[in-house]
């Protein structure tokens, strides 16, 4: 799914954000700058790195129809820089000259918001290069902040864990308790939900907190019905709190990034996990996924950035439809047993194996031995048969573990996992598998190195998922 392409390691303290246009991609950090690189091969633009921040830099974006860079930092400021030479275009002070930790533009690129530790927020009128509104939150600061797709809401997240939506003029719609302890990071994705009655509008929303979780949200918006917000799913499959998540450009993939240092992938409609990477040694403070190439840029307070490919979804592994005789064999009744030995013209011994009580796992042990000792068969050239039927569905269901999704099989047993849980390594195995492990080990079984702990975390969200797929595949069988 995923492969190790690149990796940033120009700044020399935290990396704080990172973010990608069409053809560039930036970072900056609490060294003060801003490095922006070129996606053909990353190497670092001539007027890179940027410097016009007095402290550190807490967030970047690219504004998305014109070459600007914007930045923000705890000196108070706002910088947009040009991407055609570097230059600063314009540099806007908070009204309160608070601490900026936040800043987005807009989808249609007439805003960028900022927002504040002391808990305001800013729209600055792009083309202008002036204040459009102000206004700020009740509590908290302000460390998050997101547009929906058709520029119309902002939303806004605080420290004291509050999701805040505003319009267009910063006049605040609904408000409500979204983290306990706070949040961390929001993200809209960036088309409209489809099926969308007339006048309406729906967007998925997801954010993160203090909590170890990640949260998906429903947004319904009309300007004559107003505005709903309801948390559709939970997802806690982090062990401490999560930094940051980003969706794709489609919305069909979701990424998150921990203080548990790893980095979980996953895609959005099932819930399922399709990777989790564990290449950071400190907190992922940042992750965001390029909107045209098929990359993931990951940030953190190691002080690097690695860069991801990702496998594009035409390449994904697509899980073929199975016939009865191709897979489950070892759950066989007798019954099922009786009408395979009849679709392969093996009658005559039906009545054999009814009397000695053959089932699936039975059907799978049989030898030449017992087939002659046990069962009584005499005639050679229908116990070669049997046998080589036996052997068939051997070699499907050898066939057949290669379509079962990597991430639903134990690392450590290979086999299809019943009761997943996370290590501290930041990945999934069986339970008894992984309990046995670290009874004689220390160590993680994927990369060797010592465990952190020996907590073992539920993966709820990938047991729903394997789940759903074995229903999905008993389907099938039918």
């Amino acid at each position: 799914m995923v492969e190790l392409v690149h990796t940033l390691a120009d700044h020399v303290d935290d990396v704080n954000s990172c973010t990608f246009s069409d053809s560039l991609l930036a970072t900056c950090s609490l060294d003060k700058t801003i490095r922006v690189y070129s996606l053909n091969d990353f190497s670092e633009a001539p007027f890179s790195p940027l410097r016009g921040h007095t402290y550190g830099v807490h967030c970047c974006c690219f504004a998305p129809h014109s070459p600007i860079l914007a930045s923000c930092s705890t000196d108070g400021k706002t910088i947009l820089w040009s991407m055609d030479n570097g230059q600063v275009r314009a540099s806007f002070q908070q009204p309160t000259s608070s601490p900026v930790r936040v800043c987005k533009f807009s989808p249609n690129s007439l805003y960028l918001a900022s927002g504040a530790a002391d808990g305001s927020v800013v729209l600055w009128n792009v083309p202008l290069l002036k204040i459009h509104r102000s206004s700020s939150v009740k509590d908290g600061s302000l460390v998050a902040c997101t547009f929906s797709p058709d520029s119309k809401l902002l939303v806004t997240g605080s420290s004291c864990g509050d999701l805040t939506v505003w319009d267009e003029n910063l006049r605040c719609l609904h408000s409500e308790k979204a983290h306990d302890l706070g949040v961390a990071c929001c993200d809209f994705a960036a088309q409209p939900i489809a099926g969308a009655e007339r006048g309406m509008e729906h967007f998925q929303l997801a954010s993160c907190g203090q909590d170890n979780e990640i949260r998906l949200w429903l947004i319904s918006y009309s300007g004559a019905k107003g505005l709903e917000m309801r948390c559709t799913d939970t997802l806690s499959v982090h062990s401490a709190p999560v930094l940051a998540c980003a969706f794709s450009n489609n919305g069909e993939i979701l990424v998150s990034g921990s203080v548990d240092k790893s980095v979980i992938i996953y895609k959005v409609k099932s819930q399922c996990i399709v990777h989790i990477l564990t290449h950071h040694t400190r907190y992922v403070t940042a992750c965001s996924l390029a909107p045209t190439y098929p990359l993931l840029a990951i940030g953190s307070m190691d002080k690097t950035v690695s860069i991801w490919k990702l496998r594009q979804e035409n390449d994904t592994p697509v899980i073929r439809r199975q016939s009865k005789t191709e897979t489950h064999i070892e759950n066989w009744s007798e019954d099922d047993i009786k009408n395979w030995l009849s679709e392969e013209g093996l009658s005559e011994v039906e009545h054999v194996f009814t009397s000695n009580n053959i089932d699936g796992k039975e059907l799978l042990n049989l030898t030449k031995e017992s087939l002659l000792h046990d069962l009584k068969i005499e005639s050679l050239g229908v116990r070669n048969k049997i046998l080589r039927k036996i052997e068939e569905i051997k070699s499907k269901m050898k066939s057949t573990l290669t379509d079962i999704p990597d991430e639903f099989l134990c690392p450590i047993t290979c086999e299809i996992m019943k009761d997943p849980v996370i290590s501290s390594d930041g990945y999934s195995y069986e339970r008894s598998a992984i309990e046995n492990w670290i009874s004689t080990k220390r160590t993680s079984p994927m990369t060797n190195l010592p465990l952190e702990n020996l907590l073992l975390t539920p993966n709820r969200t990938l047991k729903m998922a394997l789940n759903r797929w074995l229903e999905s595949q008993s389907t099938t069988l039918l």
